[in-house]
């Protein structure tokens, strides 16, 4: 029975292919808030999430979308973390046109993906390519959960593959920001094959020497979590991350017991030895190339 089920299809093939070509180069697309809205001027005031201040849009923007009064961190697009870190011009887009297909021909499943690629400007959840961090060159991929929860299916994990088997043939350095809900259930088991596929690329890309380092933001959680996002050669994290497999509330539920204060938070994961170091948004690119610029010393003492 279960080989009846892939009998007719074709052999794990659940992406499409563009012919716009493999590379691409980015252009900034707006302004984001954490309501989604991308063009500058829709909305002129936020509220925190946490403190509940009321913060003038472009007062936040500036501040690399963290909360001035109670340094909250706030959920941002690719396209803004790639403009944060990267040097200005540098950025080039990589496999944008790997994009999701419905294998499973599940209800709804190609409406929702043609919603999310039109609110969010994005293809897909995960923006891949190569740049430049204070002139070093790297490899670079950013999840966006604005689209589809930051869930990974095939599309998510054969872009992520693609970045990883990129960077060790050009010998770069590998950067992965994470941020999901999980897998994507729409396409059942070829969406949780993932995990294995980016693990087994991660593997290959260890083998060669090469440097990965792996970023979690709010929320990395699901099969993201147990992938490619904890398996960074050095693991950082932004303050107050939820970081997890399944979620607190889940947890909770199951073993019924009180969890401990600031469980599966970003902190408290640094403080059992799950990540290497929490490193605040506007210090992250200083922190990134500190990194970057002791592994070419020692790849070039050794």
């Amino acid at each position: 029975m279960f080989k009846d089920f892939f009998r007719n299809r074709n052999k794990y093939v659940t992406v499409k292919r563009d012919r716009n070509g493999d590379e691409k180069l980015h252009k900034s697309e707006g302004v984001f808030s954490p309501q989604g809205k991308t063009k500058e001027g829709d909305q002129l005031w936020i509220k925190c999430d946490f403190c509940q201040e009321i913060i003038f849009n472009k007062k936040l923007m500036e501040n690399q979308m963290v909360c001035p009064v109670c340094d909250y961190h706030f959920r941002v697009s690719a396209r803004d973390r790639l403009k944060w870190l990267l040097d200005e011009g540098s950025f080039i887009e990589l496999f944008s046109e790997i994009v999701s297909d419905n294998p499973l021909n599940f209800k709804g499943y190609s409406e929702k993906l043609q919603k999310a690629q039109k609110e969010t400007g994005l293809n897909e959840a995960v923006v891949t390519g190569r740049g430049k961090l204070k002139g070093i060159p790297i490899a670079i991929g950013v999840m966006d959960f604005s689209f589809a929860g930051g869930s990974m299916g095939s599309a998510v994990g054969e872009k992520v593959t693609s970045l990883i088997e990129y960077a060790l043939s050009k010998r770069l350095p590998l950067i992965i920001i994470s941020t999901a809900g999980g897998a994507r259930m729409q396409e059942g088991m070829l969406s949780l094959m993932q995990m294995a596929k980016t693990s087994a690329a991660l593997a290959k890309f260890d083998s060669a020497g090469l440097l990965y380092i792996s970023i979690l933001t709010d929320p990395t959680s699901g099969g993201v979590t147990a992938s490619y996002a904890m398996l960074g050669d050095i693991n950082l994290a932004e303050p107050g991350a939820l970081i997890a497999f399944a979620g607190p509330r889940v947890i909770k539920q199951t073993i019924r017991q009180e969890l401990p204060e600031g469980f599966q938070k970003a902190e408290f994961l640094l403080e059992h030895g799950m990540i290497d170091r929490v490193v605040h948004r506007h210090k992250l690119r200083d922190e990134l190339f500190r990194i970057l610029q002791m592994h070419r010393l020692v790849g070039e003492v050794s």
